[in-house]
């Protein structure tokens, strides 16, 4: 298995990246905690990380406690509150990072042309230990053990991520 082809993204100036997962309170916001804080210090492309839920249950909400106490115990700072994935939010951003395969098919229903499908990816796509899974498990409502497995997971896609973004 090959790693996602972005080298288009490269000679942006900026980009948007959106992490996606059922409520935004878990996974995605950690993501993008993660993905935000290791790429303060790049000037070329300056990264933008958001999330998004494709359901609405949670928004207006913080983030679930056991995933934010797990970025925070990680060094990760970040302020999150959750909303809503939505078709301008597709548009507006360069890549749409998901964690499971329920979460692309919602992505995928906002998609109207080749361009906004080829923005879209699992996050653990850019694993490059390539993992058996490219899902990241829900750890919500489970042992704090959970969370920290995701961060794990998290880490390594971000890291790969990044290394394809400044190759």
């Amino acid at each position: 298995m090959a790693l996602p082809d972005i080298s288009h993204l490269r000679e942006r100036d900026n980009l948007i990246i959106t992490m996606v997962c059922l409520g935004n309170i878990c996974r995605s916001p950690m993501a993008a905690a993660v993905l935000h804080n290791k790429v303060q210090k790049i000037e070329k492309p300056k990264i933008f990380v958001d999330s998004a839920g494709t359901s609405n249950w949670h928004a207006g909400q913080g983030p679930n406690p056991p995933s934010k106490r797990t970025w925070e115990k990680a060094g990760y700072s970040y302020n999150h509150i959750a909303s809503q994935f939505n078709y301008p939010r597709l548009v507006s951003a360069d890549l749409v990072l998901v964690m499971d395969r329920y979460n692309h098919e919602e992505v995928m229903k906002y998609v109207t042309s080749d361009e906004e499908e080829q923005k879209i990816f699992y996050l653990r796509q850019f694993d490059e230990t390539f993992p058996e899974s490219i899902e990241v498990p829900d750890p919500y409502s489970l042992p704090d053990s959970a969370f920290e497995e995701v961060l794990v997971m998290v880490e390594k896609a971000t890291d790969g991520l990044i290394k394809q973004l400044l190759v």
